[in-house]
């Protein structure tokens, strides 16, 4: 049946920006996309709240309703598919879809009905600017019907069944987290010594605690090399000698992701100061500071722009084992709280080549390296099985909802696993 005719559509509008004195006393809930946050997982039913109002003379003033209390939204606009019931009464933008519904279809099961349809209708989503589900594609949508009890026996069974799963997701979710954790846990231990059985301690640093005593704590700039690279600048896309260089986007935990690179004219005579060479330590001076990678030689000849810090080990200290400092000291914010408060995220190279860190003999580095690499490399793995599994949960959950809604399964029969 189409749905419009079991229930009544609408959509809603924007009063005018122009009139400030639309938006004053502004009291009326207007569900706008700044509210499909609280829709993206699935797991609010009904919205109560919204993060804008307007007026009654806005209202009155404009194409807007007030839709009534039960009423059924999709967002067609931008994020296109998310789907709720108003909790009270609301009136909408111009970008969701409402249906109010007669007494032959219940709003909980039309709900149900959109969910299941959402991956369809953001395949179908047309427009170059923003993907929009035009109001005559909207106006052609259909819904299965089943008695009006059926209807709300299906809706009573995924509201079971999806609770269930969402508490699985969690559950697994909890377990990354935790996984995330324990990791750190390891690299801090590391670094500070704690692992190491019978050592004598000294003071350390304030963040970091005591340190095995035969640990000297040194500058950065003892053990490496530090350098920004090269400032942008309008000529930096022209001329003879254009080069690929990294950039902050490209430099994330572990990994610098190659695939989308910018040129710049690096001359000869600035090419040995700027260039990254393979087994370097890139390090963020800005979004989060202190984020860093070793580069691994994916291209031959490649520079880096003043957005990074290079480091490159003297010889006496090992790259990863700075790595690892630096993922302790960020996970703990020490650069943030340590950084010119007038700045957000900023780690200028003076305060990175002055930070102090434990660096105890190569050996010791190197082998508390390997078994920390040992141990990432499991937890990735471990990770990976949690992180499939949450996928396959989310497909399954959206594979029940279809299956309940378009009589595939009889929910009056299904229970738990035998669905």
């Amino acid at each position: 049946m189409p749905i419009r005719y079991v229930a009544k559509l609408g959509t809603g509008h924007t009063p005018s920006r122009q009139k400030p004195e639309y938006w004053t006393d502004c009291d009326v809930p207007w569900v706008t996309l700044a509210d499909v946050w609280q829709l993206r997982d699935g797991t609010l039913h009904h919205v109560h709240d919204t993060k804008e109002k307007i007026s009654k003379l806005g209202l009155a003033n404009s194409s807007a309703v007030r839709h009534s209390a039960g009423t059924v939204i999709l967002s067609r606009t931008a994020s296109v598919g998310f789907s709720a019931i108003m909790g009270k009464d609301m009136a909408t933008s111009q970008d969701f879809a409402t249906w109010t519904c007669n007494r032959e279809l219940d709003p909980k099961f039309l709900l149900y009905v959109l969910r299941a349809m959402a991956p369809d209708l953001r395949r179908v989503a047309a427009g170059s600017t923003h993907k929009t589900v035009y109001m005559p594609d909207i106006e052609e949508l259909r819904t299965p019907l089943p008695l009006l009890d059926e209807q709300r026996r299906i809706a009573a069974f995924l509201d079971a069944e999806t609770a269930r799963i969402w508490g699985l997701i969690g559950a697994r979710q909890q377990q990354l987290k935790l996984l995330e954790e324990r990791e750190l846990s390891r690299v801090f231990n590391s670094i500070a010594g704690t692992e190491e059985p019978g050592a004598r301690k000294s003071s350390g640093l304030r963040w970091l605690g005591d340190v095995p005593v035969d640990w000297p704590v040194l500058a950065v700039s003892t053990q490496y090399e530090v350098l920004l690279g090269k400032m942008l600048n309008q000529e930096r896309a022209r001329g003879e000698y254009l080069r690929p260089y990294l950039r902050n986007f490209n430099v994330q935990w572990d990994r610098i992701d190659a695939e989308d690179l910018l040129y710049m004219n690096f001359p000869p005579n600035e090419r040995s100061r700027y260039e990254v060479r393979p087994g370097d330590l890139l390090i963020c001076e800005g979004g989060q500071p202190g984020r860093s990678a070793i580069w691994d030689g994916t291209v031959s000849e490649i520079y880096y722009q003043k957005a990074l810090h290079r480091a490159r080990s003297r010889g006496r200290s090992s790259v990863r084992w700075l790595f690892y400092c630096l993922r302790a000291a960020t996970a703990l914010d020490v650069f943030s709280v340590e950084g010119n408060s007038t700045t957000i995220g900023h780690l200028t190279g003076e305060q990175l080549r002055a930070h102090r860190f434990p660096f105890p003999e190569r050996r010791t580095q190197d082998r508390l390296v390997s078994q920390l690499e040992e141990a990432a490399e499991q937890a990735k793995r471990t990770g990976e099985l949690l992180a499939s599994q949450v996928e396959l949960l989310a497909e399954r959950r959206q594979a029940l909802i279809t299956a309940a809604v378009t009589g595939q399964i009889d929910v009056t029969a299904a229970r738990g696993v035998d669905v």
